[in-house]
């Protein structure tokens, strides 16, 4: 099996693909962005008070805890951002400093951090994030999440270009295209079904077990997770082509 040397962003390879030590491949992501690093870390340390609270708060929404979404939210957020940290590496290190770059990370940081912080004090206040129209406050909170779920995704074919255009040469091209495609179809498809699913309420009640989702019919979720974690998938699929 092939080392991964498309892993590290200089001549130091992580090893082949079935020994990835975590340890190595957290701190070598705090070495390609180390701002959305931190953002991701702090996120998943946030779960675990957020699980504390699903477990003695038995409030829920629409037949689920008032705890989930902000649980899921954190969870994704997290791979969003340690995601985009791992493909900034995809450029030369002189490049990861550059306007661009900045205006992606600071982008995540303000977006992401105003999607979480609003989820979850509405999770406290017993009040429903998504889909409340109750007050012209709640209706200009909602449309300003949706912007800010727009502009995260929009921060994905900026950088599948500035890989294009400056990516390092000594990426194998079939994981650098896998990432590039992913990078794209995370705007295209995440951003269009978020933007169905922004006015289509998915069904209420207990869906499937932590997901939530409902798999009968009129649950746009699935797909809009499909499309956001292409992120993930397609350079997946890339690493598998070279293993």
């Amino acid at each position: 099996m092939k080392t991964l040397a498309i892993a590290r962003p200089e001549s130091r390879p992580l090893g082949s693909l079935g020994c990835i030590d975590p340890r190595s491949w957290l701190h070598e992501a705090f070495e390609r962005q180390r701002l959305l690093t931190g953002f991701a870390v702090l996120l998943w340390l946030a779960m675990l008070p957020v699980l504390l609270a699903l477990g003695l708060d038995e409030r829920t929404l629409r037949g689920v805890s008032v705890w989930a979404k902000p649980l899921k939210f954190l969870a994704s957020l997290g791979l969003f951002s340690i995601s985009t940290a791992w493909f900034i590496g995809l450029l030369p290190p002189e490049r990861r400093t550059s306007g661009a770059v900045r205006a992606i990370v600071a982008t995540i940081l303000i977006a992401g951090g105003f999607e979480i912080v609003y989820i979850t004090l509405m999770a406290a206040l017993g009040q429903a994030s998504h889909y409340n129209l109750g007050n012209a406050m709640y209706a200009a909170l909602y449309t300003a999440m949706g912007l800010g779920a727009l502009s995260l995704t929009a921060t994905q074919p900026v950088i599948a270009w500035l890989i294009v255009r400056h990516g390092r040469t000594d990426v194998d091209p079939r994981w650098r295209d896998a990432v590039v495609l992913g990078l794209v179809l995370t705007f295209v498809l995440g951003a269009g079904t978020g933007s169905l699913l922004g006015g289509m309420p998915p069904p209420a009640g207990v869906g499937l077990p932590v997901l939530g989702w409902h798999m009968g019919g009129g649950d746009l979720r699935p797909a809009h997770f499909i499309g956001l974690h292409a992120q993930q998938f397609l350079p997946l699929a890339g690493l598998a082509l070279i293993a």
